[in-house]
């Protein structure tokens, strides 16, 4: 009997300090938020041509408001100052790549954009110096602002170091850029095909309950990643990717997360810590995984975009398998894998060089389309190849209305 009463008192000590641990790590959490202050880190780099504008801190386009009266937004709402606010994380050898994606988001967008770079300190002038390169008539689209690579003090280099170089710092904008509203977060691989605000738009979609849009990661699960590896929660049948993550941040800051560490909701900067600490040893994708752990637990917080907002070499490799692209065409292409810099997926690379050799100022069609067109018919011979036709069919509506907004006359 007395056997059973120490088995007993050791199971409740056991219970009691694992229950002092994770209290301990939410604590820390909590005070690691306290004390993350920026201004010791570093002030973003404000340029001549950020106007300074305010943006609005009330809720996103489809407004808080609509989470109470339950009813989802059905007209799109800009920030005050017309705009797309797009931010990008590079670090390491991807000056080029984040200029070229820039340069998509520029070429085909028509209305203003502002862009939030976030670079290591000795990016910034390059940045700085190859935006201000840019014609002025390009330059009067955009403002941007540089920021330094900001983690929270505790932990810092861990989140630095989780899967590629300041990947993560993407799961913290929404704690950093405290007055912006909505924003488009992409991958430095990320080219537009079609203007910014085409998915920006798709923040009127949202209902009253979400607060994020991203594309999944696979549309067949025979070839998934997290269905078949997976040792940790993933959202859905086949995860997500965050390659491209649309956000309404404001819903984001005010959410308390249903979560499988504590039966207490938890808000998003309480959440992240402990959540690494107790899936590091499972995850393989880093700050991707994190994200869907989150939304497996919330999965009416996320809504899923088709996967031609998000179109990766996985999408073709293996035998075409994004119908909604067969039936509009690509609208966002995605080289992950190093596909623009390698001979793996030539059709990647085609888009890539077409956009990045383009001269700003030259008719499009026949310098980035017509060129575009015969780079990708020698790639035919690729599975990706063989549906390159997608890539340039919505490309081609955006480089006409491009052409036409460049010709008409400004009031």
């Amino acid at each position: 009997m007395r056997c059973y009463h120490q088995a007993f008192l050791l199971c409740m000590v056991f219970t009691f300090f694992s229950l002092v641990y994770v209290f301990n790590q939410l604590a820390s959490t909590l005070e690691d938020g306290a004390e993350w202050n920026l201004n010791e880190q570093g002030t973003p780099d404000r340029r001549a041509h950020d106007t300074g504008h305010l943006l609005r801190k009330q809720p996103g386009l489809v407004g808080l408001r609509d989470r109470d009266r339950k009813s989802s937004g059905s007209e799109v709402q800009d920030h005050g100052d017309g705009r797309s606010h797009l931010a990008v994380v590079a670090c390491g050898p991807r000056l080029e790549e984040t200029l070229v994606m820039l340069k998509s988001a520029v070429l085909f967008s028509l209305k203003p954009l502002h862009f939030y770079i976030f670079a290591e300190d000795d990016l910034h002038d390059h940045f700085r110096n190859a935006l201000d390169s840019w014609p002025r008539t390009v330059q009067s689209k955009f403002n941007f602002s540089i920021h330094p690579i900001t983690f929270p003090k505790e932990n810092a280099n861990e989140w630095k170091k989780l899967f590629k170089p300041c990947a993560s710092q993407r799961l913290f904008l929404p704690l950093i850029l405290k007055e912006v509203d909505s924003l488009l977060y992409v991958d430095t691989d990320i080219l537009f095909l079609r203007p910014v605000e085409d998915i920006w738009a798709l923040l009127s979609q949202f209902n009253s309950s979400h607060l994020a849009a991203m594309a999944p990661e696979h549309e067949e699960p025979r070839i998934g990643w997290y269905n078949r590896f997976a040792r940790h929660p993933y959202y859905g049948k086949t995860g997500i990717n965050s390659g491209v993550m649309l956000m309404n941040m404001t819903r984001l800051r005010e959410k308390s997360f249903k979560n499988d560490m504590t039966t207490v909701a938890l808000k998003w900067e309480e959440i992240l810590m402990p959540l690494l600490q107790k899936y590091k040893l499972n995850i393989t994708w880093g700050d991707q995984d994190l994200l869907n752990i989150i939304f497996h637990h919330n999965t009416e917080s996320l809504y899923v975009i088709p996967c031609q907002w998000n179109y990766r070499p996985d999408h073709c490799i293996y035998g075409s398998n994004c119908q909604q692209a067969h039936q509009e065409g690509v609208f966002i292409l995605h080289g992950n894998r190093g596909v623009y810099h390698n001979d793996k997926q030539p059709a990647f690379r085609a888009v890539y060089d077409a956009i990045r050799e383009y001269t700003f100022g030259e008719n499009m069609e026949t310098s980035l389309l017509q060129p575009l067109e015969a780079s990708l018919q020698t790639t035919s011979n690729t599975y990706c190849g063989r549906a390159s036709h997608l890539f340039t069919e919505k490309l081609k509506r955006s480089v006409a209305s491009a052409q036409r907004d460049a010709t008409t006359p400004r009031r």
